[in-house]
């Protein structure tokens, strides 16, 4: 038996012995388990909940030893985010902006774009007040240049380890929460700026791009036969390289220059010649430009699979590279040297995180920028490219080929920049303009006064702790009662007092008050016994109550419990008792009545309701530390409780009195009933002699008379209709019958609840009026119109013969005649035959009707659809084509399904899915994806013969309604989801920097 269980019997062991009138203070003292000793640090490790005298083990641990002032407070230093001695200024990463971080860094290090870039003329002038900044104003960059100007001047002389390039990111509309292509943005970028550049009046600042960037080389086709060069002259920016099959930077650039062949089908057309010959072509580099961007084609796209793979081989570079042998002209300076080097960590193309190594220009040396962080690299650290792959393990990574001195590999290196190597010493450092000097001055400021503000908090929290320190020293050891005056205090509260992490509240005792208001015994498992003089300290401070003293051990509730811990020593015994009373003949004079569903779980209802009795107070007191529990909920789980443990409540008549049926109860002796009273003291009790209830024996004699009057009701008119009844030769509108000419017209739900009565008579009250109001408008007019009445709204109504009205007006009241009548056209039409309804249709409200109708389907919430995938057959037979289903197939296809019924039977392949109305399509696409793993770019879907195609549009706006079925034709998926890379997700459509700043949108 656990402890706690075993403190418990202890402590009530007495009342085995000792009658409810016999409860002495002694005894009520020993419920409570005043008598346990208190336990002792060192000893005991942990609390001991039974025991309200153990104090150990509720959290003085970290306040008795040597206290750390740092364990005060949860505020990190604020000199961790200022900026080291001679370091550089890290970006924050917005989410999946780390391929953005690293381009910046990169172009903030090229010394000659950022003098530029600061020469750029600036708005901020609008800003200036005087000789200043307006303090009121944030300054907002209105260009990209400024966005630039404003972020290199804070990566220059910001205070911060790191600064926020959200206004940048915002500025050219990317989405912080997707992953980009890196090598694309770096390119739009550049052309972007470039751009905006070339409007300025500066050369200098104007040709900036183009002067640092921009090379030139030349298509050059040379024919076989004649000898003639054609050239097509192109700029470029960088060259991208193709990394398959090679392992060194230079094979890769011989390969990108090498000659091909126009030979066959290829052969070129030579304009000297007049006619197609066999031709070489070739690329040759014209110019170089200072700093050249070689783009590492690491990202290709795979044809098994229709998405981008990376390729994770490693390829060798050097920090000097002679680029003299693959230029054209020679004898000019092209000796290149490493100043930058931008990674992919990561094995997949659509995941992963970018890292840049960039050399200082002025002091020559190397840094890894990593978002907010920073670290130079030296010595071991040097190893330029090299970063551990994500989500692969070490064991898998192929190894690393060795490298000479001044060379690197990596297998992650996805674009390398070189500078033009020049003799000239780095010259002054680059000063920031005024204007943005003073920004960045201003943002200083603000840290400082943040870092003042920090640190000022992270004092008061030492202080605090710190006098909260001396506090629990002094009062923990005053805590144990002992034999002086004592109170009860939550071992929650106390342990709250002692969690540095929160702060201290009130003092609430109201969860563990019994109904009387005083200690409940069940809840000193939760208590802890203090000293009156550490409780009036605690009183003083922090307030609360009730104040718990010697006063407030409930003696009622001690008296209760011992009642029925005896009783329930006492049950079994008395089930036996009562079980041989029951099996003693009883006279009809003598004894009293029992229900028998009563006695047959007497012994189960006792136990519970003594339970019951002995837990009341469990459900019904107040709150602990703020956490209120609601009285009336309480009040009515307790009557529903109390409602089903009731003992012989179920010979009860409605009306309070002895059921009238015989069956449901039996007759016990006194000294059963004398038993069973014990247990159940406000049980119903009906002698023998009592009368059963007399207002019940009216009601059942009026119910048999009620019963033989709806019989003989139902029959006459189950007679008098019996082609209604039975739903046989019924007239149709779509199919008029040619025996007459009138027919008449009843809700469909008179009709249902018409032969639901004629069924059951006894079960259902007769039905005495038509009802056809409910087919009217409140003008009088007709809701429906002929052809509705033919299709859709022909489960409303029901039609009858005029044979079968007349019956119906003399059995029922019949509040409002509706009739369609059948007549030749007139002189202009005669053989057009017309359809009359009386009353008339009321088209205003057959309109709202309408419009109701449609914007109920369109503004669900939580409705079930279904998707149907349907399966190309051509895919069965082998063919591994992708393809598009075209959409007249797919539309022919759409309209061959059958209109859905209200109750859905769904088929093969097909998925029930919960929707809303005002969900996206492309919300749903991802819904259908999980069901059928068919990514969203796969999915064609259709609904009646229109394809949903708008991806923002929502559900209501598509006419995807309740119950509707929508088509899914997908493309030739990805064979297999979960054996792609574990860090890449489902491939989402490819939309690259679409709706971006980018692309001039």
């Amino acid at each position: 038996m656990a402890p706690r269980l075993q403190l418990e019997k202890a402590a009530w062991r007495w009342a085995e012995t000792v009658r409810p009138e016999e409860v002495s203070q002694e005894h009520i003292e020993t419920a409570y388990r005043i008598w346990l000793e208190p336990c002792i640090r060192g000893v005991c490790r942990r609390n001991c909940k039974g025991n309200p005298n153990c104090l150990v083990g509720i959290g003085e641990h970290i306040w008795l030893g040597e206290i750390d002032e740092n364990s005060f407070h949860n505020i990190d230093d604020p000199n961790c985010e200022r900026r080291k001695k001679n370091s550089f200024v890290g970006l924050t990463n917005l989410g999946a902006t780390c391929y953005v971080n690293t381009f910046l860094q990169v172009w903030f290090l090229n010394l000659e774009l950022r003098q530029a870039l600061y020469l750029c003329p600036s708005t901020c002038s609008d800003y200036m007040m005087g000789d200043g900044i307006q303090e009121e104003k944030d300054y907002e960059p209105q260009t990209i240049c400024e966005h630039l100007q404003y972020l290199f001047a804070l990566l220059q002389n910001s205070n911060r380890r790191y600064i926020d390039p959200s206004g940048f990111v915002k500025a050219l509309g990317l989405d912080t929460g997707q992953q980009q292509d890196a090598q694309e943005f770096s390119k739009l970028f550049m052309s972007l700026l470039e751009d905006t550049l070339s409007k300025q009046k500066n050369p200098d600042v104007r040709n900036i791009v183009q002067q640092q960037f921009c090379g030139e080389y030349a298509y050059v086709t040379v024919c076989n036969q004649c000898g003639r060069e054609s050239k097509l002259l192109s700029k470029f920016y960088e060259l991208e390289l193709n990394i398959q099959g090679h392992k060194q930077l230079t094979d890769c650039i011989s390969e990108f220059l090498k000659e091909e062949k126009l030979e066959g089908d290829n052969r070129y057309f030579c304009e000297n010649c007049q006619s197609k010959q066999n031709a070489t072509r070739k690329i040759r580099l014209l110019s170089l430009p200072c700093t050249l961007n070689l783009q590492l084609m690491r990202f290709v796209f795979d044809r098994q699979t229709g998405h981008k793979k990376k390729l994770n081989t490693y390829i060798g570079f050097s920090e000097i590279l002679d680029m003299e042998p693959y230029v054209e002209h020679k004898g000019g300076s092209y000796v290149y040297e490493l100043s930058a080097v931008l990674i992919h960590r990561g094995v997949s193309a659509y995941s992963g995180h970018y890292i840049a190594h960039v050399k200082d220009p002025q002091s020559g040396e190397w840094y890894k920028f990593n978002d907010e962080d920073i670290e130079k690299m030296e010595g071991k650290k040097l190893q330029l490219g090299i970063e551990e792959d994500l989500a692969e393990p070490a064991k898998s990574q192929t190894r690393k080929p060795k490298c000479g001195r001044g060379a690197h590999c990596s297998r992650n290196a996805y674009m390398l920049v070189y500078r033009l190597q020049t003799r000239e010493r780095p010259g002054t450092p680059i000063q920031v303009p005024a204007f943005l000097q003073e920004l960045v001055d201003r943002d200083n400021s603000k840290f400082e006064e943040w870092c003042v503000e920090m640190a000022e908090m992270r004092k008061q929290s030492v202080d605090k702790g710190k006098a909260k320190h001396e506090e629990v020293k002094e009062l923990y050891q005053r805590l144990p009662a002992g034999a002086e005056p004592y109170e009860f205090v939550s071992l929650e509260w106390l342990q709250k007092w002692l969690d540095e992490s929160t702060p201290t509240k009130p003092i609430d005792n109201h969860a563990c008050l019994c109904s009387h208001d005083k200690l409940h015994p069940d809840k000193i498992s939760i208590m802890k016994r203090i000293s009156e003089y550490a409780a009036d300290i605690f009183y003083s401070r922090y307030g609360g109550g009730p104040r718990l003293t010697v006063k407030a051990l409930c003696k009622e509730c001690v008296v209760e419990r011992c009642r029925v811990l005896r009783l329930k020593n006492q049950l079994n015994e008395d089930y036996k008792t009562v079980n041989n009373l029951l099996k003693a003949t009883v006279k009809s004079s003598d004894g009293f009545w029992v229900g028998k569903s009563s006695l047959r779980s007497w012994r189960q209802l006792a136990l519970e309701q003594l339970d019951e009795q002995d837990g009341d107070a469990d459900q019904s007191n107040g709150k602990m530390n703020g956490n209120t529990l609601n009285k009336d909920e309480s009040k009515e789980e307790r009557k529903e409780d109390e409602e089903e443990l009731n003992f012989n409540e179920d010979i009860l008549c409605p009306h309070g009195e002895l059921c009238i049926s015989e069956n449901e109860r039996r007759l016990v002796s006194k000294e059963a009933w004398s038993k069973l009273q014990q247990y159940f003291p406000k049980a119903p009790e009906f002698p023998s002699y009592k009368e059963c209830c007399s207002q019940c024996k009216i009601l059942e004699r009026e119910g048999e008379e009620n019963e033989a009057l709806h019989k003989m009701i139902a029959n006459e008119q189950k007679t008098s209709l019996p082609n209604l009844f039975q739903d046989k030769n019924r007239p149709c509108l779509s199919n008029w019958p040619e025996e007459t000419d009138v027919l008449y017209i009843v809700s469909q739900f008179f009709v249902e609840e018409w032969r639901k009565f004629v069924r059951k008579p006894t079960r259902c009250s007769p039905v005495s009026s038509v009802g056809n109001s409910a087919l009217l408008c409140p003008h009088g007019g007709l809701m429906f119109t002929f052809a509705s009445m033919t299709k859709e709204d022909s489960k409303l109504i029901a039609l009858m013969w005029p044979s079968e009205w007349q019956m119906i007006q003399k059995l029922f009241v019949v509040d409002h005649v509706i009739k369609i009548t059948r007549t030749e056209g007139g002189d202009a039409h005669p053989s057009e035959t017309q359809y009359i309804s009386e009353p008339k249709l009321c088209p205003e409200c057959r309109e709202g009707l309408l419009c109701q109708q449609q914007r109920d389907l369109r503004e669900y919430t939580q409705a079930t659809i279904y998707v149907h995938k349907v399966v190309d057959n051509k895919k069965s037979n082998g063919g591994t084509k992708r393809q598009k289903i075209s959409h007249q197939n797919y539309i022919a296809y759409q309209k061959q399904v059958i209109r859905r019924s209200m109750r859905h039977r769904k088929v093969r392949g097909e998925k029930a899915l919960l929707v809303s109305a005002n969900q996206t399509l492309k919300e749903l696409k991802i819904q259908i994806m999980h069901a059928f793993s068919v990514a969203p770019f796969d999915q064609n879907l259709s609904i009646d013969g229109k394809v949903l195609s708008d991806d923002c549009a929502t559900l209501g706006t598509l006419g995807v309604i309740p119950e509707s079925v929508i088509l899914l034709k997908a493309d030739e998926p990805i064979a297999d989801y979960a054996a792609m890379d574990d860090v890449m997700q489902v491939c989402m459509p490819e939309e690259g920097f679409k709706g971006t700043g980018l692309l001039g949108h």
